[in-house]
């Protein structure tokens, strides 16, 4: 914290409000007025949907499996049933509600890992890249990805060599079914993650943790795996559809390096400098039965962090239950955003084998403002609407959100929360210890 924040978030006798983030030292100020401006991008006008339409209107939509890497796994069906490796020939014979496939243009590339760490893909994938070669559909579709590929890189590689890169990479995409919310007339009725309902929300959340945990597995240079979502063309997004990313990287990155030496000092850091801070100043929003959601202290945008209650660490090893639990209120807070609000999601949790306890938390951020000179040249940061608003709005919507039963059962709102909800377990247990999450 800087020398001239006495604590971590304070009124001024004119209004402002001053934040200092507990983790990063982020230096954030919002000056009365501000708030009341628009949170929705600026959008062109709608334009109406030809019949046929909304299933065609980016390489995402599921009129076009094609224009996308072979698919790693797809989920079909009211039950969420997983089918993997759909050969490019049955693509459209069932229709995905979600599927995953690797990032054609990824962050970190097959080639980084190849020559950086001498990785080679496994004999499952040169079984799969093969069998994939030799259907003439399968051969087609890697030919029409490759020959896109290389058109932008400028460098021509053999078809095997790049069939085993679109298969066996370590960035994948989990896309939803919807561009557009069913029924839609006009392009600009975007289907957000707050649209979809909570059992879709929940099957969504559920198949990317699995997808985490696969990715950490298959890439065994990798540290760490970044998961995010982009939502709209103002928070970063190359296409408006619903769609998370997860990207393998191997270092850790300096914020949790910066957490995990906080740690080596005080294990209860998440509870003291995040949860007991949003108790005392109730910032508490909502909270399930193993997650629970603040207004966001210090950070650039007006965010919300949703952690889970649960003594499991990473994601992957929490249970169905406490992934829902974490799931539902991510869900409601994204419903109570709404979708025409450009917002990034992101997923912090321990690397595998670092050595101090972390808990799975969720940071949505709304991006409704864009850092400029000021910024750049004090490092003090203009967030237009301070924590306390935030809370407001948010415990505003959620309670009409669930007047009209949008929202998944047992939700806590606003002060229904009791600051037991806000007691995080994740340092209770030995890191190596079995799934011991009951929430």
């Amino acid at each position: 914290m800087s020398d001239g924040a006495k604590v971590p978030i304070r009124r001024l006798p004119d209004g402002t409000v001053k934040q200092v983030g507990p983790l990063t030292g982020t230096q954030v100020w919002t000056v009365p007025g501000r708030a009341n401006r628009p949170l929705a991008a600026p959008r062109e006008a709608p334009r109406r949907l030809e019949p046929g339409e909304s299933d065609r209107l980016c390489a995402f939509c599921s009129g076009r499996y094609l224009e996308t890497t072979p698919e790693k796994v797809r989920l079909v069906g009211a039950a969420f049933d997983e089918v993997r490796r759909v050969p490019a020939a049955e693509l459209f014979d069932t229709e995905a509600e979600f599927r995953r496939f690797g990032n054609l243009f990824e962050i970190v590339s097959a080639e980084y890992w190849r020559e950086n760490h001498g990785f080679r893909q496994p004999a499952r994938i040169v079984e799969w890249a093969q069998e994939y070669l030799s259907s003439p559909a399968g051969r087609v579709h890697l030919e029409s990805l490759a020959a896109i590929r290389a058109a932008a890189s400028g460098a021509e590689v053999s078809l095997e060599e790049a069939a085993l890169d679109l298969l066996g990479g370590s960035h994948d995409v989990i896309v939803a079914r919807r561009h557009v919310v069913d029924g839609a007339a006009t392009d600009a009725e975007l289907a957000s993650s707050g649209t979809l309902t909570p059992d879709e929300h929940a099957a969504y959340t559920a198949f990317t943790v699995r997808a985490l945990a696969e990715i950490q597995a298959a890439q065994p240079y990798a540290a760490y795996v970044a998961v995010f979502q982009n939502w709209l063309r103002a928070a970063g997004a190359s296409f408006e559809h619903l769609h998370k990313q997860l990207v393998a990287i191997d270092e850790h990155g300096p914020q949790v390096d910066h957490e995990l030496r906080l740690l080596s000092h005080d294990r209860e850091l998440y509870q003291r400098e995040i949860a007991d801070l949003a108790v005392s100043e109730r910032l508490l929003v909502a909270a399930t039965d193993g997650a629970v959601a603040f207004a966001g202290v210090g950070h650039r945008y007006p965010a919300f962090e949703v952690f889970s209650t649960s003594e499991a660490n990473l994601p992957q090893e929490h249970s169905e239950r406490g992934i829902r639990a974490v799931s539902d209120l991510l869900h409601a807070l994204h419903a109570a955003t709404g979708p025409l609000v450009p917002t990034n999601e992101e997923w912090h949790y321990r690397p595998p084998g670092a050595p101090w306890p972390m808990p799975w938390r969720v940071v949505l951020k709304w991006r409704i403002s864009n850092p400029a000179g000021f910024e750049g040249g004090t490092k003090i940061h203009v967030n237009t609407i301070d924590p306390w608003e935030l809370r407001r709005r948010a415990v505003a919507a959620l309670e009409q959100l669930r007047a009209a039963g949008t929202l998944a059962p047992g939700l806590r709102i606003g002060d229904e929360c009791v600051a037991s909800d806000a007691r995080l377990r994740y340092a209770e247990s030995p890191l190596d210890a079995d799934d011991k999450d009951d929430a």
